[in-house]
């Protein structure tokens, strides 16, 4: 649904306004669902234990939304626009992944990005 609906929205539509909506549906939706699941604080009081991730998280999502829609407007296919993104995002969290959280880089994953790599000129071609 995410993709269909990116592609979907209208191309004379201000993009910020279709993100106030979206984001206006999702906090709605969360609010209420937030209802169902019980934690050891309340709602509010959970605030308290939030830290600056929640903010950065907010910021690079509407970087995410706002450039899959770009992509989209600027002709990409369905098909091969998500895909790009996620095997280059995959790809670019490698070294993050083993130089802020230790994670391990051996021969396969070296492999695996090669794969990637050689996957994306085809998918481009």
């Amino acid at each position: 649904m995410y993709n269909v609906s990116q592609k979907s929205t209208p191309d004379n539509a201000n993009p910020f306004s279709a993100l106030v909506i979206t984001y206006l549906t999702a906090t709605i939706l969360t609010i209420i669902i937030s209802q169902f699941y019980q934690t050891n604080n309340g709602f509010f009081q959970s605030f308290n234990e939030l830290n600056w991730t929640s903010v950065v998280l907010g910021i690079a999502i509407v970087g995410l939304e706002f450039g899959y829609l770009l992509a989209y407007r600027a002709g990409w296919d369905i098909s091969v626009g998500s895909l790009v993104a996620n095997v280059s995002l995959a790809i670019m969290l490698i070294p993050v992944g083993v130089l802020f959280y230790n994670e391990s880089f051996g021969v396969n994953k070296i492999l695996g990005i090669l794969l990637c790599i050689i996957g994306l000129i085809f998918i481009n071609k």
